[in-house]
């Protein structure tokens, strides 16, 4: 007999909301945020827990929807001239974060004894942050528009724009250790900052005149799809350019 708690059906997703639902609004009230609160309902209703859901694999997608949802959100709240004014901090402060908190986990590395080239990948890896997650406890603690909030937001957008370079980094590597199983080109590259101009120029020049002509129409329903239409399609985009799906969603 299959295992009732592969996979993802009905009845594993109303628990899955159900216990996301009980654990957030608790953990809040506990002062420890509402993250802490999604976390500990995974832990409890996974495989390592009450095992309703045993298949990690079977929720990745749905996860992945709602960091995509979540940053389209977050995006809603920042305009293109506040993201402008935040550029000093996106690639001045961002950009020494990466770097040195890279060299650190690096020399960490070599002083543990792995390979230069391993230390490097393994530090440049440790960098990067979840944007969702640091965002949504900002957003918990009321931080998001504050001067330290501002810069944080700086940092996760340079880590997130920073995939790229450092994916062309792994790559270089492979190549000089001679275990490169696609060489890095900067036609790859080149591809990435497309699409992050794509979406951009997309959003100043066609959703308003699109949005207009919905509007007219007066049907919600459209306007629904349309808005989520937007949120995926720039996902994918973002995604076939070889950055973040989650990205994708709050530049659109």
């Amino acid at each position: 007999m299959a295992d009732a708690s592969a996979g993802l059906g009905l009845p594993q997703a109303v628990i899955l909301l159900g216990a996301a639902v009980v654990a957030a609004p608790i953990f809040m009230r506990l002062g420890l945020g509402s993250v802490l609160g999604y976390l500990a309902a995974g832990v409890v209703i996974g495989p390592f827990g009450f095992r309703v859901i045993t298949d990690s694999h079977a929720i990745l997608g749905v996860a992945e929807l709602g960091v995509v949802m979540f940053l389209f959100l977050i995006g809603l709240e920042m305009r293109p001239a506040k993201l402008w004014s935040l550029r000093r901090d996106i690639f001045g402060l961002g950009l020494a974060h990466v770097i040195v908190c890279a060299a650190l986990l690096t020399g960490v590395g070599i002083l543990y004894g792995l390979a230069p080239s391993v230390a490097l990948i393994a530090g440049m890896g440790f960098v990067l942050s979840s944007t969702a997650v640091i965002i949504k406890m900002m957003e918990d603690a009321g931080e998001t528009a504050t001067a330290e909030g501002q810069r944080n937001t700086s940092i996760l957008l340079l880590e997130d724009l920073a995939i790229v370079p450092l994916l062309a980094i792994v790559a270089v590597l492979g190549a000089t250790d001679g275990h490169a199983s696609t060489p890095f080109t900067w036609q790859s590259a080149a591809i990435a900052l497309g699409c992050i101009a794509g979406v951009f120029a997309v959003g100043r020049y066609l959703l308003n005149p699109m949005f207009a002509i919905l509007a007219n129409l007066g049907a919600r329903e459209v306007m629904t799809a349309a808005a989520l239409l937007v949120v995926l399609g720039a996902a994918l985009f973002m995604e076939i350019g070889g950055l973040s799906m989650a990205m994708g969603a709050f530049l659109a």
